[in-house]
């Protein structure tokens, strides 16, 4: 497997990082989620350098221009809530994209252990696409590899790009030895050393659900 880091070269990338990381201004809910989709726009962006092209000419007022253009069917895949803002920043550049939402969720058994459950998935069937599954923290990587296996039973992909936004090493150790090796790229804006007992990833940035659409009961 592939393991795209972007925050290995500098970019301005790292100033929306910088801002939902900080305590004060992820204060401001509607500035989080928009830092979230422009992170996801970069990363659309970056993606898009690595899928086939072919040839079409457009005819314009004056003439004919050939230019290149993305030869893949695209499906964005997005774990439900925190992965929306992120979601809407591939949308944005993949305009002509088909959608999946999976919902996958945390159930605690005590204060520390805890089960992850799918209880629902929408989506095209994916046979032959290109699936970008966008999760904004990839901490422990049991709900990415829950919600792989879900869109599965959807179809069988052509290439899996694994697009996140904050890493922790122990996801991409478990997801690299669960996804296959040649047909999945993981790309990530930063990669965070450990989790907490609680598996949240630290430094980290918090409960993107929470700070993107307020807390939950």
């Amino acid at each position: 497997m592939k393991i795209i880091n972007l925050s290995e070269h500098n970019s301005v990338l790292k100033h929306y990082l910088k801002e939902i990381r900080s305590i004060k201004i992820q204060k401001d809910s509607m500035r989080f989620r928009r830092n979230m989709e422009r992170i996801g726009e970069i990363m659309a962006y970056e993606i898009s350098k690595t899928m086939h092209y072919k040839n079409e000419d457009v005819k314009t007022p004056l003439g004919i221009s050939n230019i290149e253009l993305i030869d893949e069917k695209i499906v964005i895949a997005t774990i439900l809530r925190a992965g929306l803002p992120f979601h809407q920043g591939f949308l944005n550049y993949f305009d002509w994209a088909e959608n999946g939402f999976v919902s996958a969720y945390r159930k605690y058994k005590d204060a520390l252990k805890f089960d992850i459950f799918i209880e629902y998935i929408a989506t095209p069937n994916l046979d032959g696409k290109t699936v970008i599954i966008t999760d904004p923290m990839l901490a422990t990587g049991g709900s990415m590899e829950l919600t792989y296996g879900a869109l599965l039973t959807k179809g069988k992909p052509a290439h899996i790009h694994i697009a996140t936004v904050i890493s922790s090493q122990v996801a991409i150790d478990y997801v690299t030895s669960h996804f296959p090796d040649s047909k999945t790229t993981l790309w990530t804006a930063a990669i965070d050393p450990e989790l907490n007992l609680h598996s949240y990833i630290i430094p980290g940035l918090g409960d993107a659900g929470d700070l993107a659409f307020g807390e939950k009961l």
